[in-house]
C-alpha cells in the first residue's frame, strides 16, 4: 500500500441533484448483468413454444413457455439443481390440476380445491416455500385455461423443463471470469480494510479504526456474492460441455474462496482489537507495518485468480510476515493489548497462506511458537 493510499480521507463525496436520481448507467449495468440470462429464456421459451406448438401439433402450449421463464428467472444463482426443482415444482401443480379436472371438473371451488391440495403437497415435497409457489401458480393456470385434452399441459410443462436444463448447460449463465470478477471485488474490499487500519494504527486514529471495522464488516456480502457465483460455476460445469476445461480453475479458486472467508472472519476481529488499541491515540507504526504487508500478500493472492503463477510469489509474501508473528520477540516490553493485537494476525497469516495453496499443517509451521 503507498503514500498516497494512507492519505487517503476516509470520506468520499456523494452525488446529489437529479443526476443522482435519474441515471440510466445503473439500469445499464443491469441489462449487462443479466444479458445472458434473458438470452437463455429467449431461446429456451422459443425453442419450447416451437417445438410443442409445430412439432407436436399443440395450440397453444402456454405451460412450455411458463415453465421456461420461470425456471430460468434473472437470478445469478442458476445451478442446474435449483432449475430443475423449480421446474419439478411446477410439474407437480400441473399434474395436481389435471388430475382433479378429471375427477371433479372445473368451477369456482374445484379451482380452491386443486390449489389447497397443490399448496400441501408441494410443502410436503419440499421446504422451500418458491417451490410450493411455483406449484400453484401452474395449477391456477390449468383450473383457469381450458384444454382440448387431458394432461396435454403436462406434456407441454415437460417440454419447457426439459428446455430449460438444456439451455442451462448449453449457454452457460454464469462463466469464470463472472465469479472471479466476484472474486476481485472482495479483495479490493478487504485492501480497503487493510490500508484503514494500517492508518489507525500509524496515526493512533480511532474514528478511522471504527471505519475500518465498519468495511471488515460489510466484507460479509461480497463473500457471499463470491461464494453464490462459484457454487453455480461448478454446478453448471459439471454438466457442460463449454465449461469443462474450466473445472479445475472453478476448484482453484473455490479453494482460495474458503481462506478467503475464513481471513475475513479474522480481519474482524483484528479490526475490533485496533479499535480498542487506537482509543489512547497512541502510534503503533511496528503493527501498522505488519497490518500493511500483510494486506500487500493478500493483493498478490487477488491477482493470482487470473494468474495462477503469482501463487508461490503470495506465498513467499505472505510467509516473510508469518515468520515474523511473535509478539515477545517483535514487541518486547510492550504492553498485553499490543501483543494481543500481533498473536490475532497469527491465525490471518495461516488463511493467507492456505489461499495461495499451502496445506493447512504446513501454514501454522510458518508462524514462531509461542
Amino acid at each position: 500500500m503507498t503514500d498516497d493510499r494512507r492519505s487517503q480521507p476516509i470520506t468520499t463525496a456523494i452525488p446529489t441533484g437529479w443526476r443522482s436520481r435519474v441515471d440510466p448507467r445503473s439500469g445499464l449495468r443491469r441489462v449487462q448483468g443479466s444479458s445472458i440470462a434473458i438470452v437463455q429464456i429467449v431461446v429456451a421459451t422459443t425453442g419450447a413454444f416451437a417445438f410443442a406448438h409445430s412439432v407436436l401439433g399443440h395450440p397453444a402450449p402456454l405451460l412450455a413457455a411458463t415453465v421456461c421463464v420461470s425456471s430460468l428467472g434473472l437470478v445469478r444463482d442458476a445451478r442446474p439443481r435449483r432449475v430443475l426443482e423449480t421446474v419439478v415444482g411446477m410439474l407437480v401443480g400441473i399434474l395436481v390440476a389435471e388430475l382433479l379436472l378429471l375427477v371433479a371438473g372445473s368451477g369456482w371451488w374445484q379451482l380452491g380445491l386443486a390449489l389447497g391440495v397443490t399448496l400441501v403437497v408441494a410443502r410436503f415435497l419440499s421446504a422451500q416455500a418458491s417451490f410450493a409457489i411455483a406449484a400453484a401458480i401452474q395449477a391456477l393456470i390449468v383450473m383457469v385455461i381450458p384444454a382440448n385434452a387431458p394432461f396435454l399441459r403436462l406434456v407441454d410443462g415437460l417440454i419447457g423443463g426439459a428446455a430449460a436444463l438444456l439451455v442451462t448447460a448449453l449457454i452457460p449463465r454464469t462463466l469464470q471470469r463472472t465469479e472471479a470478477r466476484e472474486g476481485l471485488e472482495l479483495y479490493r474490499s478487504i485492501d480497503g480494510v487493510f490500508a484503514t487500519l494500517a492508518q489507525a494504527l500509524r496515526r493512533g486514529d480511532r474514528l478511522r479504526a471504527e471505519r475500518g471495522l465498519e468495511k471488515a464488516r460489510a466484507l460479509q456480502a461480497s463473500v457471499d456474492a463470491w461464494s453464490t457465483s462459484l457454487d453455480s460455476g461448478r454446478a453448471i460445469a459439471r454438466i457442460s460441455p463449454f465449461l469443462r476445461r474450466q473445472r479445475s480453475e472453478l476448484q482453484r479458486h473455490d479453494r482460495i474462496r474458503q481462506s478467503t472467508d475464513l481471513a475475513t472472519r479474522n480481519l474482524r476481529v483484528i479490526a475490533r482489537r485496533v479499535v480498542y488499541l487506537c482509543d489512547d491515540g497512541q502510534a503503533r507504526p511496528v503493527a501498522a507495518d505488519l497490518l500493511a504487508d500483510l494486506g500487500r500478500g493478500a493483493g498478490v493472492i487477488a491477482g493470482s485468480l487470473e494468474d495462477i503463477s503469482l501463487e508461490p510469489i503470495a506465498r513467499e509474501a505472505v510467509r516473510s510476515v508469518a515468520g515474523r508473528l511473535d509478539p515477545a520477540a517483535i514487541l518486547p516490553g510492550a504492553s498485553l493489548g499490543e501483543q494481543n493485537l500481533i498473536a490475532a494476525l497469527r491465525p490471518l497469516a495461516v488463511d493467507l497462506l492456505m489461499a495461495t495453496g499451502m496445506p493447512a499443517a504446513e501454514a501454522r509451521g510458518c508462524v514462531p511458537r509461542i
